[in-house]
């Protein structure tokens, strides 16, 4: 196992590109995680690894169980303050890794009888993303797809806020066409969430399976190609001065109400 103290090395190069540049994560095939939590995650969904950064000593620790991953990929020993400087937690963390993606696209998605989905367009904010996809295999939601996403799938803050959920659902990324053309030729009704007027109160509809809750950005909603092939829209009640929740949250809300009317909970 190689030690590694300086920052000029081209591994941490290489690390804090993947890090800061999508750009950068698209042409090489490969993103970053950081934390053992998520990084465990990722090994137990079947991602492979292209190389392995621990912090300087925690091989030491009794309770590091890398050996038992069975990967190839290289692990490297990052000095302590160097590890520290390019990990986000700085000092609440032992490992960082590189692995290498998935592809995730609508032909590969393989759904149960009946899915219950989660379609999410134009998604702007990584925190948003993997709060969604956190809340989504913890409810064990068929999928998520995104459809026109704006931002990247393996941005550090996506994997970040899902707590590595992200690797423990089945997800698709494609156009918001392709998308609806792909629950037309599955049956599945879609419910978008949005003010209108015909938007009624999302406990007051019923989530005939197999369903998919179509979500919006917070800046510009649902697009006209989703109100007008949706037949049923819903909104959830508010009262006094706000009148918009934060996309995530209301994504967990209509989650948790379909589900529940499905007694998938």
């Amino acid at each position: 196992m190689k030690k590694i103290t300086s920052a000029h090395n081209p591994l941490i190069k290489r690390y804090r590109l993947l890090q800061q540049k999508s750009k950068e994560r698209k042409r090489q095939g490969c993103f970053v995680i950081e934390g053992f939590r998520e990084m465990e995650r990722a090994q137990h969904a079947g991602y492979k690894w292209d190389s392995l950064l621990i912090r300087e000593g925690a091989l030491k620790t009794k309770h590091f169980p890398l050996h038992t991953w069975g990967t190839h990929a290289p692990i490297f020993e990052i000095e302590t303050e160097l590890f520290d400087k390019i990990s986000y937690r700085s000092g609440s963390e032992r490992t960082l890794g590189i692995a290498k993606m998935k592809s995730h696209t609508l032909d590969e998605l393989q759904l149960l009888n009946k899915p219950l989905l989660v379609v999410v367009e134009a998604a702007e904010k990584p925190g948003n993303i993997g709060a969604i996809l956190r809340t989504a295999a913890a409810t064990r939601i068929d999928a998520v797809l995104f459809a026109d996403a704006k931002t990247d799938l393996y941005n550090p803050n996506s994997i970040r806020a899902s707590l590595g959920g992200i690797f423990g659902i089945p997800i698709a990324q494609d156009s918001t066409s392709n998308t609806i053309a792909y629950l037309k030729e599955n049956e599945i009704t879609p419910v978008a969430a949005a003010l209108s007027n015909i938007s009624i109160s999302h406990h007051q509809f019923t989530y005939p399976p197999p369903c998919a809750i179509i979500m919006g950005s917070e800046a510009d909603g649902l697009s006209d190609s989703w109100l007008s092939e949706s037949h049923v829209h819903v909104k959830i009640p508010m009262h006094g001065q706000i009148d918009s929740l934060n996309l995530s949250v209301s994504a967990g809300i209509l989650i948790y109400e379909m589900l529940k009317q499905n007694n998938r909970l």
